[in-house]
């Protein structure tokens, strides 16, 4: 890039905000409705100390309504900027903190640096410059697509599986050329379509403040490793990239979904906006706070110094107010239309159904607006129906397509798993898709994503090995994170040499995957729980950015036994449409059915044990959609002890056992090709053990 200062300038457009290039210059543009003098702050690189060029604007010529714009003639793309504006800064009263000192990135920059970046020292100092910077990208780019389209699997199809692109090829034994980065993700797709996921939901990759974390955190060395202190929610997060200083952020994400779309992989995003990187009062001014404060964030009314906080975080985004609502769909669209994304699953989402009051609202614009948007009317909606101020809303978030972390399938699954009695009635309920959160409403089991673990909390492994948090190397003396975590450690705690426990936990991780994967709804698996990744017992791993976090890519042999069992599950349950239905189940035999479509049973066969306070066995027969699928008969016993069961008879052929999870590798699981006749009707049940039988 050359450049040849002074530029010459003219007034420029109000549309669009941000950045847009022509071939004889570039329109720059800012929303700020309450600032009274705006100036534009030119750098040639990420790591400038002086700019080459500043732009003060005239209100009379570079203002219309509430946007600021300026048109740079003959400026090249690829240069760095930021913005400064006076205005009021009282408060209390106001609610505004302008600060003519404090340089701001664009909200709407399509790229973003940070090498400069120190968020101690822009809390402590007012009038520091942040460090933060745009790129101006070539928004009429020759990027070849090579014909991508959307990866448009029906949510009933979707197996989906959460990671986190940075540990995902960090660690030393992924060996690809660029470990943590999107690039590092292309070269591990072979790995994610031999498991067989069709959908993966990637951890924050808008740009994040990675030093947004307690002092106490800070000084042992740790930052912010999962992401959730969005501060630019146009950019790619430079950190995943291999060249951001050269803007290439939008190039390098965009390799990335291109080639798990040519996979068959759709790229959901985990988004946050339901706050951002510059907290509450003591927190960085960065962009939104230094240009309309009163505007973007929730703010007391007696006293607008402070923020309200619904999210934990220090700050909650005002989703509802109209330009809030504006910037988060044009957003959303952006990601699709341009970055051809599949989906967004939205982090605490029950914030943004709050009005400018902060009360809930049943018909929030921000939501509708996005369930309604013709340009996201194909992607996938997940919402994690909750937030930090006590707003619970799974089963009844606001919205008809919306999907939800059924975070009741999660409670009551680790309950029955872990051997907790008299709850079948539940668990027979959360198989079926939670019925009785999402049909009253007219909603379907597709709008329930069931899962076990997450991101967030114990691994799979942890929650069979742990009954209490150990996160003493967070450096918050272990106050942080759940402390009820409905888990049973086999035994003993932590770590052991005892064969036999380590057998039964091998064991319990088995069943908790197959009960995910025989359940109606939409299955998420959080990486590394197929090869029984732990985190030593850390349930909050947020600051972790290290091997506790990242995948270990040498326990796809260490642990092939579990991958194994993961795999094949995957297929069992992708052969099997009836573990897929877009509908719920009625347990009532139609005219042109031989039985009902699902069939529960307890010890004995039609007899489920749903009054029954002891019970911890339950048992159903799953007739198959069509004549090409055979019925399945599912057994789940979580007994101290085994069971002899009878097997259903009214079959034209005999049953073969698909799994049992009471045997060991490889007799745990079998591809319909080794599958075995059962010799008789009985079958003897392991305790703590699934089975399953096919015709």
């Amino acid at each position: 890039m050359t450049l040849n200062p002074p530029y010459s300038t003219q007034p420029g457009k109000r549309y669009p905000p941000g950045t847009q290039v022509h071939s004889d210059g570039i329109n720059f543009c800012v929303f700020s409705q309450q600032a009274t003098a705006v100036t534009l702050v030119l750098y040639a690189s990420a790591d400038s100390l002086e700019p080459f060029q500043i732009f003060e604007l005239d209100p009379g010529h570079h203002r219309t309504f509430f946007f600021w714009h300026v048109f740079v003639e003959d400026l090249p793309a690829g240069v760095h900027y930021t913005w400064r504006m006076d205005g009021p800064s009282d408060t209390e009263d106001s609610g505004e903190r302008f600060n003519p000192n404090k340089e701001l990135i664009d909200p709407w920059a399509r790229a973003v640096t940070d090498s400069l970046w120190d968020r101690k020292s822009s809390c402590a100092t007012p009038d520091i410059t942040p460090g933060m910077r745009g790129i101006v990208l070539q928004e009429l780019d020759d990027y070849d697509w090579a014909e991508d389209v959307q990866a448009h699997h029906l949510s009933e199809h979707n197996i989906i599986y959460e990671l986190h692109v940075g540990g995902f090829t960090r660690h030393a034994s992924s060996q690809v050329t660029h470990p943590g980065t999107f690039a590092g993700m292309i070269e591990k797709i072979p790995y994610l379509q031999s498991l067989g996921v069709t959908a993966v939901e990637l951890m924050p990759i808008m740009a994040f403040d990675v030093q947004d974390v307690p002092e106490g955190v800070a000084q042992r060395g740790l930052d912010n490793y999962w992401g959730y202190s969005t501060h630019s929610f146009f950019s790619p997060h430079p950190h995943y990239c291999v060249t951001p200083l050269e803007g290439t952020h939008k190039d390098e994400f965009r390799d990335m979904v291109k080639a798990l779309h040519q996979a068959g992989i759709c790229v959901i995003l985990d988004v946050v906006f339901n706050h951002t990187a510059e907290g509450g009062a003591d927190g960085p001014v960065i962009n939104f706070k230094g240009m309309g404060n009163a505007i973007y964030y929730h703010l007391e009314g007696d006293d607008r110094s402070l923020y309200r906080d619904y999210t934990g975080c220090g700050n909650t985004f005002n989703c509802n107010h109209p330009l809030v609502t504006h910037f988060i769909v044009d957003c959303l669209e952006y990601w699709v239309n341009d970055m051809h994304v599949d989906g967004f699953r939205f982090d605490l989402a029950s914030a943004l159904v709050r009005g400018e009051d902060g009360k809930p609202m049943h018909h929030a614009p921000v939501t509708w607006a996005i369930e309604f948007s013709s340009a996201l009317s194909q992607t996938h909606l997940i919402a994690e129906a909750w937030d930090a101020g006590g707003l619970y809303q799974v089963g009844g978030f606001p919205g008809f397509r919306w999907a939800e972390w059924n975070g009741r399938y999660r409670d009551v699954m680790r309950r029955f798993v872990r051997g907790d009695p008299g709850i079948i009635g539940e668990v027979a309920t959360r198989l079926s898709g939670s019925s009785d959160l999402y049909q009253p409403a007219g909603r379907l089991p597709i709008n329930s994503i069931n899962f076990i673990t997450c991101h967030d909390g114990f691994t799979l492994y942890d929650t069979v090995s742990y009954h209490h948090k150990n996160n003493q190397a967070n450096g918050e003396d272990n106050r942080d994170g759940h402390n009820d975590n409905l888990t049973w450690n086999c035994g003993e705690e932590g770590d052991t040499p005892d064969a036999n426990i380590l057998r039964l936990r091998a064991q319990q991780a088995k069943n908790f995957m197959a009960i995910l994967l025989l359940s109606q709804g939409v299955p998420m698996l959080w990486a590394g729980d197929e090869v029984l990744r732990s985190q030593q017992g850390n349930n909050n791993a947020y600051c972790q950015d290290n091997e506790l976090n990242w995948f270990d890519w040498d326990l796809i042999e260490k642990n092939q036994d579990m991958l194994r069992f993961t795999r094949e599950m995957i297929a069992l349950r992708k052969r099997h449409p009836s573990l897929m239905r877009r509908r719920f189940l009625t347990g009532q035999q139609q005219p042109d059915q031989a039985q009902a479509d699902i069939v529960w049973h307890g010890k004995k066969l039609d007899e489920p044990l749903w009054d029954d306070p002891t019970a911890r066995i339950l048992g159903f027969t799953l007739q198959g959609v069509d004549d090409n699928e055979t019925d399945l008969h599912v057994l789940m016993n979580m007994c101290e002890g085994a069971l002899d069961i009878h097997l259903p008879t009214h079959h034209e052929s005999p049953w073969r056992l698909a799994v049992d999870t009471g045997q060991a590798t490889p007799q745990d699981i079998h591809p319909p090709e080794s599958m075995t006749v059962l010799p008789s009707a009985r079958y003897t049940l392991q305790a703590h053990s699934v089975v399953v039988f096919e015709h």
